[in-house]
C-alpha cells in the first residue's frame, strides 16, 4: 500500500515551449511549434505521479489572474488541488527547444511577490494534510521576496511533523537546507552533478567522487541522495549501497522536466517502500519516458515498466 504524497511549489510557472530547427543567437527564427502548459517542479512531479496511477496533493502559490491552466491540468490528471491563490499572475517561463541539438534554452521570468499571510496559508494547508510518513516533495525556486532560508525552514517544520521530505532545489536554498548546523534535514535530495559540485565547492571528476560526495550527505542523516547526470543516468546512494543506473540514449523531443520526472520516479518507489534497485529503475525510467513528450506527462504505465526493466544497474565502488 502506498503512502500519501504532497508536492509543494512556491514559485510555479506556465511553461511556454517553443521549438525551432536550430537556435542561433541574434537571428530571426520561425517556430516549428509552440505549447504552453502548467509547470513548476512540484507541479511536474505531481503530473508524472498521476500518470503512474497515484493521486498526489499539490499546494503552493498561484496567481489568481491566470490560474485556469493549472486548474484544468489538475482536473484532467485527477490531482487534489490545494494551492493558495494570491493576487496577480503566475510567471511564464519561456523554453526554446533546439531540434537540431536536442538542447533547451530557458528564460525564467520573475515570480509573484508573496506576502507573509500567503505563505502562512500554504503552511496551514500543509499542517492540515501532512501526517507521519507522508512523502512531501518540496521543489523549485523561491519567489524573489521570500527569505533564502524559507525552504530550509519549511523542510525543518515538515520533518518535525513526521514527513519524509524530498527536496529538489539548488544554489543557496539547497545550501541552507543542508548546512552543517541544520538539525532537521530532508529525507532525500536530487541534485544534478553541477548542483552537487556547487554545494561541495569543488569539481567531482567521476562516479567515485560523485558517490563520495553523496555518501557524505547520507552520513549526516539523509536517507537517499540521487545525483542526476543527463544521458549518463544517475547515481543512487543510501547508507547501504551506491548504484549507477542508466538507459541507452534516446531521442529527446524535449529535456524540459526530465529531472522532475526522475524525482517522481524516486517518490513512486519510496511510496511503495521499494528497495534501492527498484527506486533507481523507476527514477531513470520516468526521466527517459518524459523525454518523448512536452509537458509534465508520461506515456502508458506499461511503457514505463518496460523502460524500468531495461535499466542497467551497477554498483559504484
Amino acid at each position: 500500500m502506498t503512502c500519501e504524497i504532497v508536492t509543494v511549489t512556491l514559485n510555479p510557472a506556465i511553461d511556454r515551449t517553443v521549438a525551432v530547427d536550430r537556435l542561433t543567437l541574434g537571428a530571426v527564427h520561425r517556430a516549428r511549434s509552440s505549447l504552453s502548459n502548467a509547470g513548476g517542479k512540484g507541479v511536474n512531479v505531481a503530473g508524472c505521479l498521476a500518470d503512474w496511477g497515484l493521486r498526489p496533493i499539490v499546494t503552493g502559490i498561484l496567481g489568481r489572474d491566470n490560474a485556469a491552466p493549472f486548474e484544468a491540468f489538475f482536473a484532467a490528471k485527477g490531482i487534489d488541488d490545494r494551492f493558495v491563490r494570491a493576487a496577480g499572475e503566475t510567471r511564464t517561463n519561456i523554453k526554446i527547444a533546439d531540434l537540431a541539438t536536442g538542447e533547451t534554452t530557458d528564460l525564467n521570468l520573475p515570480g509573484l511577490h508573496v506576502s507573509t499571510a500567503t505563505y502562512d496559508a500554504v503552511w496551514e494547508t500543509l499542517r492540515a494534510v501532512v501526517r507521519p510518513t507522508t512523502l512531501v516533495v518540496v521543489a523549485g525556486s523561491l519567489p524573489e521576496n521570500l527569505p533564502v532560508v524559507t525552504l530550509a525552514a519549511l523542510v525543518s517544520d515538515l520533518t518535525r511533523l513526521g514527513a519524509r521530505v524530498v527536496l529538489d532545489t539548488s544554489g543557496e536554498p539547497l545550501a541552507r537546507a543542508l548546512a552543517p548546523e541544520v538539525r532537521h534535514l530532508p529525507f532525500a535530495v536530487k541534485p544534478n552533478r553541477a548542483e552537487l559540485e556547487d554545494f561541495a565547492g569543488r569539481p567531482l571528476a567521476g562516479e567515485a567522487e560523485i558517490a563520495a560526495a553523496a555518501r557524505a550527505l547520507v552520513e549526516r542523516g539523509l536517507g537517499l541522495v540521487v545525483v542526476s547526470r543527463g544521458a549518463d543516468g544517475a547515481i543512487f546512494v543510501t547508507a547501504e549501497a551506491a548504484l549507477t543506473a542508466r538507459l541507452p540514449p534516446v531521442t529527446a523531443l524535449s529535456t524540459v522536466g526530465a529531472g522532475d520526472a526522475m524525482v517522481a520516479g524516486m517518490v513512486a518507489g519510496l511510496a511503495e517502500a521499494a528497495p534501492l534497485e527498484r527506486i533507481a529503475r523507476l527514477g531513470v525510467a520516468f526521466a527517459a519516458a518524459k523525454l518523448a513528450d512536452v509537458g509534465p506527462n508520461l506515456p502508458s504505465v506499461a511503457a514505463v515498466r518496460e523502460l524500468a526493466a531495461a535499466v542497467t544497474l551497477r554498483p559504484v565502488d
